[in-house]
Formats: structure tokens, C-alpha cells, sequence
């Protein structure tokens, strides 16, 4: 005879589901201690706060009589138009109308997208080898007008850079292109000694005659010049 034909069939199976109790009974306070983990760990981890964008540089003419052959400069920090154009068009939107085309020269813009997602809107991009200066980004607003920006390379230094703001933004220069106008700059500034504190004795003779010409030009507050985020 099998030793198991005496073994109720009602005791085992109620042997199995108490089993069964304790297991469900581990898996809840397993799921409990996890929860409680999760609220830990979500309690200690650090709170960031949000990282406002950097503000875009640019120098801008207002409205004058002459407007030259540049309408400012823009300094962007880098060559990707997809992460440096929506600032842009932050500020010229609500200044000219809403950027619609832009257009450059592909020799100094490794990547030129056929439209560019802005704030609200996209803008379709354009290049032209001969036609437009290396330096210089055109844009349109539609049925608004066409402006020329000066683009000062993202690499150059602060003191560079705002002397090329200055130029490109100011009424009483003269009227050179972009690439004439970082030509210009460059020359006048390549000797590195341009830069050098002044000994006393010069700066009283300077104080004497008149600025000196490798000084950087005084950053104004007139009434011709826009400058942001600098």
C-alpha cells in the first residue's frame, strides 16, 4: 500500500496554499521596501535649478539716416547655425519682424541647414559662395526688409571683439564690407605689444596727444548703437 494514500488531500493542498501565503506575504514587503528606497533616494538627489541660456552678443544700428553697407555684428559662441540662430532671432524678431531666410557663406559654417527651428517658427537658410562675404550673415524678414551682419569669429578675444561691435555698429566709420573690416582690424592689431600696460611716462605723453590708436574704443551709450550681451 503507498505510504501518501492516508495523507488527506484537504490537509495538503491547504499546506501549499499556506506556502504560497508566505510567499506573497515576502514579495509585498519586498515591493514595500523598494517604494521606500525609491522616496528615499528620490528625496537626496540634488534639486537643479534651470540654466538660463547665454545671452546672445550683438551691436546693432537704430534707425539713422545712412545705413552703410552693415547693419551691426553678431558674435556667436560657435559654427553650429542649429544651436546659435535662435537666440539670434530672439532678439531681431521683435526688433525687424519675423526672420524668415537667412543666407552666408559656406566657407566659415561646416553644417548649414535647409531650415533652422526658431523660437515658433523655422527659417529657411541659404548659401552663396561668390555673392555673399565670408563674414557676413544676410537676413530677411518677409515683406519687412533685408539686413547684413558682421560675423566676428566665435574664437576671438573680448578686447578684438568689441572693437569689431563698435566699428560695425557705428554711423561715423566708413563703409567697408565685412571681410574688409576684420582685415582692418587684424592689421591694426597684430603687434601683441599694442596690448602691453603703458609705462607711466607714456601714458602721460599719450594723455597729452590724444588716445592712442591701438586703445580700444570707448563703448558709448549713443543713440546709433544697440548692444546686447556683451
Amino acid at each position: 500500500m503507498d505510504s501518501t494514500e492516508g495523507i488527506s488531500h484537504t490537509g495538503f493542498h491547504a499546506g501549499s496554499f499556506s506556502a504560497r501565503d508566505e510567499t506573497r506575504g515576502a514579495a509585498k514587503a519586498a515591493r514595500r521596501r523598494v517604494r521606500i528606497m525609491s522616496a528615499t533616494l528620490h528625496q537626496l538627489l540634488p534639486h537643479h535649478e534651470p540654466v538660463a541660456a547665454p545671452a546672445v552678443r550683438l551691436a546693432l544700428k537704430t534707425d539713422g539716416p545712412s545705413r552703410g553697407l552693415l547693419d551691426g555684428a553678431w558674435w556667436p559662441r560657435s559654427r553650429d547655425l542649429l544651436s546659435e540662430l535662435p537666440a539670434l532671432t530672439d532678439v531681431l524678431d521683435p526688433l525687424w519682424g519675423r526672420i524668415t531666410r537667412i543666407a552666408v557663406n559656406p566657407t566659415y559654417w561646416p553644417v548649414i541647414p535647409h531650415e533652422i527651428p526658431v523660437g515658433g517658427h523655422v527659417v529657411k537658410a541659404g548659401w552663396f559662395t561668390p555673392e555673399i562675404d565670408p563674414h557676413k550673415l544676410l537676413l530677411l524678414s518677409y515683406g519687412t526688409g533685408r539686413w547684413d551682419l558682421l560675423v566676428i569669429p566665435p574664437e576671438t578675444e573680448t578686447e578684438s571683439a568689441a572693437r569689431l561691435m563698435a566699428a560695425a555698429s557705428d554711423y561715423d566709420g566708413p563703409p567697408l564690407t565685412a571681410s574688409a573690416l576684420m582685415a582692418a582690424d587684424e592689421t591694426r592689431h597684430a603687434v601683441s605689444a599694442a596690448d602691453r600696460p603703458l609705462e607711466p611716462d607714456e601714458a602721460g605723453k599719450h594723455e597729452e596727444d590724444g588716445p592712442a590708436s591701438a586703445a580700444v574704443p570707448a563703448r558709448t551709450d549713443r543713440a546709433s548703437r544697440l548692444v546686447i550681451g556683451m
